[in-house]
């Protein structure tokens, strides 16, 4: 019986430890709404529905902000000398997880709800996912502390840009913002001196009327 409960323990046990990374599907990389109608519907929202995504959107979503679109690496989203130094943290309800765009796959950070950190504004905490871009500068330029910044911050504009496009296409709700607690997240995450948080954008499905 000991023997039994040991083994039944051992599996939920690595059960929890085999999901706490996030496999994604592979992102649909056809079809879609046209661009010029996702350009006309493009907006920014301040309300959501609490309702999670899909895999599949929370796929789509992320491949189109930065991921993987060519054999050689390069990715949706053009950054300075391709240096590739914006992470991307998803914020779920159950944890904050890294985007991995070569495996495709969300590697779990910290397994604790930080959207109220993500958001000092009360309408973004209701929505089911928080995006944070992070600047990686030790992978620019060194030496070139303000001017990689100002650059990270374009490379920025570019994924948050894609998040827009995206939402507009499926029909969900999103909304970019500079206001969150820095100093929780910079701990929380525990962010290395080199890492910068730009932008945090919420990702949901618009509100019932």
């Amino acid at each position: 019986m000991k023997l039994t409960r040991l083994l039944c323990v051992a599996t939920l046990l690595g059960g929890n430890l085999l999901a706490q990374d996030i496999n994604l599907p592979v992102p649909e990389q056809t079809g879609g709404m046209p661009l010029m109608e996702a350009l006309a519907k493009r907006t920014t929202s301040r309300e959501f529905d609490p309702r999670e995504l899909s895999p599949r959107q929370l796929s789509g979503l992320l491949w189109a902000c930065f991921g993987v679109n060519r054999p050689d690496g390069k990715r949706t989203a053009p950054s300075t000398k391709n240096s590739q130094e914006i992470d991307i943290y998803v914020i779920l309800k159950q944890g904050v997880y890294l985007y991995d765009a070569k495996a495709n796959k969300l590697d779990l950070v910290v397994r604790e709800d930080l959207r109220s950190f993500a958001a000092t504004q009360a309408f973004a905490t209701n929505a089911p996912l928080t995006l944070l871009f992070v600047a990686d500068l030790s992978r620019m330029d060194k030496g070139k502390t303000d001017e990689n910044t100002a650059f990270a911050g374009i490379d920025v504009g570019y994924i948050s840009q894609n998040a827009y496009l995206f939402c507009a296409s499926e029909g969900l709700a999103t909304g970019a913002r500079a206001s969150f607690d820095r100093t929780a997240l910079d701990t929380r995450l525990k962010l290395k001196p080199d890492q910068r948080i730009i932008l945090a954008q919420s990702v949901g499905y618009p509100p019932h009327k």
